[in-house]
């Protein structure tokens, strides 16, 4: 008998983005426009975006975390993500959760993120 709680072995830890979807890479590029305040580098290219669910009536559903629970932004960065997201054309809805599971880590980050930090 499984636990039902347990992930799958094998089982993404972060579930998969609508990558197939029209309007997948203008909220990618949306996510590239807001910052972390202490971190000079966009929110995807730090790996807190972890996953964008975009459904058949465009409503964008956005999974994101933060580099430390105690983010100073912590309660303002889903807003700002939102209303980056909010103005593209075709998107009827926005809604930007946080999650700590699995928690960040600068593993997560893009090479352009790593580039720009001075990590390669």
């Amino acid at each position: 008998m499984t636990d039902a709680s347990q992930p799958l072995e094998g089982a993404p830890l972060i579930k998969p983005s609508t990558t197939d979807h029209p309007l997948y890479d203008k909220v990618v590029e949306a996510c590239r426009t807001v910052y972390d305040p202490e971190i000079p580098v966009n929110i995807y290219d730090l790996g807190l975006v972890y996953t964008i669910e975009i459904d058949a009536e465009n409503a964008v559903s956005v999974l994101m975390t933060l580099t430390a629970p105690g983010c100073p932004v912590a309660g303002e960065m889903p807003g700002w993500l939102a209303e980056a997201i909010e103005p593209l054309d075709g998107v009827k809805q926005v809604d930007v959760d946080i999650t700590w599971d699995p928690p960040w880590g600068m593993e997560m980050m893009s090479d352009e993120a790593r580039l720009e930090l001075g990590f390669m």
